[in-house]
């Protein structure tokens, strides 16, 4: 049983998430049960029942949907009978952690404490500098960073590309006051929308230097083995399976563009018509693939329900 691995970042969180994975499956329940172990906390209690402002928080949320997302990997490969082979991995932001776990590059237990300190660091971070992030759509990549150095240098405000999910779709990271500037000049040149995002903070901009500094010590306390798989990583839209490099560019990764749409318009060339999968929660990594590679065959995992069909593409 073979696929790419796509893993979901955050936003992708909701309440409710697992609950179905963990009543179906021993070793998806497992994991939650480890997971609350490790953190001291009910992880469990707050993916299952909330509330969502609490489930909500970076320092949550990042640990609840690393932990839901491989959750549902080991219910599939719990009901297959069989381990699930990667042919490749990457994740959203977040995910990457996720999708290095699944590859076999760290373990379960050093993944969840390294995202646990990692949204802990981004909400200090986000806590620290008032900020948000604002998501484009319709202008190309060249104008929207032309549009944020001019907001930067009439400001003195950061505003940068953060994620650069789709074609058409580009997320700006910024203090609050550049976002102001930001937006009505985004439509002005001819932005279908520029709306601000329900988010903690400025995430993947300088707003994030201190979160890296803190993440780069931790990283370079934990042991990465290679994966398994080569892996697409978000500050470089390349893969790479030497660890060394990989623990450079998760620290990097706070502070730099997602180019997820080069990683994934890669990727998709690589498969050729290989299936992958996106486990748990959400399914908006499958709408993001389907906009760069028309062709992609991408399936979701989002609920037990979806299983069945979901182990049946894999078997095809």
């Amino acid at each position: 049983m073979k696929a790419g691995l796509l893993m979901p970042g955050q936003g992708a969180q909701s309440v409710g998430m697992g609950a179905d994975f963990a009543a179906a499956s021993p070793a998806a329940q497992a994991l939650f049960a480890r997971a609350d172990e490790i953190l001291g906390i009910s992880l469990t209690r707050l993916c299952f029942e909330g509330p969502i402002e609490e489930l909500t928080r970076t320092d949550v949320a990042q640990p609840a949907i690393y932990t839901c997302s491989l959750a549902a990997l080991a219910a599939l490969q719990e009901t297959a009978g069989t381990e699930l082979e990667p042919t490749m991995a990457a994740g959203l932001s977040l995910g990457e952690y996720t999708a290095l776990a699944a590859a076999g590059a760290l373990s379960f237990e050093d993944g969840l404490r390294l995202v646990r300190l990692r949204g802990q660091a981004m909400q200090d971070a986000s806590d620290a500098c008032p900020s948000s992030m604002s998501s484009v759509m319709g202008l190309e990549r060249d104008a929207v960073e032309a549009l944020c150095a001019g907001v930067a240098a009439e400001s003195g405000k950061i505003c940068q590309v953060a994620n650069l999910n789709s074609p058409g779709q580009i997320v700006v990271s910024g203090e609050i006051a550049a976002l102001d500037l930001l937006e009505p000049r985004a439509k002005e040149a001819g932005a279908r929308m520029a709306v601000r995002l329900t988010v903690a903070g400025a995430f993947h901009s300088e707003v994030m230097r201190p979160a890296a500094e803190r993440l780069q010590q931790a990283l370079e306390s934990v042991a990465f083995a290679e994966p398994r798989c080569p892996v697409w990583q978000n500050a470089t839209g390349q893969s790479e399976q030497a660890p060394k490099a990989l623990k450079a560019n998760l620290a990097a990764q706070l502070t730099a563009p997602v180019l997820w749409q080069d990683s994934f318009a890669a990727m998709a060339e690589a498969a050729a018509d290989r299936p992958f999968v996106e486990p748990a929660p959400g399914r908006v990594l499958a709408g993001l693939g389907r906009k760069i590679a028309r062709g992609a065959k991408i399936h979701s995992l989002n609920s037990m329900e979806a299983l069945p069909a979901v182990l049946e593409a894999l078997k095809s």
